[in-house]
């Protein structure tokens, strides 16, 4: 098996509802998401994707959804005072964990045809989630 990994920066501030620790209270991220494509065979420039096409497709839904994006949960209470104020969001259904934000990255990928196998995103240099298809 042949594949290849780019990453992309971007951040975003979010918080936890229903969590007891520090958290629940909103706060930021410079977040590094690492996208993992993978194929048994190269096409026919000898790639298993360009990284050009992973950056187009990925990070130009980054930078349209998450980037300087406030994450929060769709029922949370700041929800309704940032959009009075015009504060740009990304919605879940459930808490914005970085498990859940490595998932949200994999479901856009693929549903844009990229072979990924893996979206790693690192919260912080010392903690990162993995999802794999």
């Amino acid at each position: 098996m042949y594949s290849v990994t780019k990453r992309i920066e971007f951040c975003y501030g979010h918080r936890l509802l229903d969590y007891d620790g520090i958290c629940k209270h909103p706060h930021g991220h410079n977040a590094l998401a690492e996208i993992e494509v993978r194929t048994g065979t190269l096409d026919s420039r000898n790639m298993v994707c360009d990284f050009s096409d992973i950056k187009r497709i990925v990070k130009g839904w980054i930078d349209r959804e998450l980037d300087h994006k406030m994450v929060l949960r769709h029922d949370d209470p700041l929800v309704e005072p940032l959009r009075a104020l015009g504060e740009p969001m990304y919605l879940l259904d459930s808490n914005p964990t970085v498990e859940r934000i490595a998932r949200l990255i994999f479901d856009v990928a693929a549903a844009e045809g990229l072979p990924v196998v893996r979206v790693r995103v690192w919260e912080t240099p010392t903690s990162f989630a993995d999802y794999a298809g």
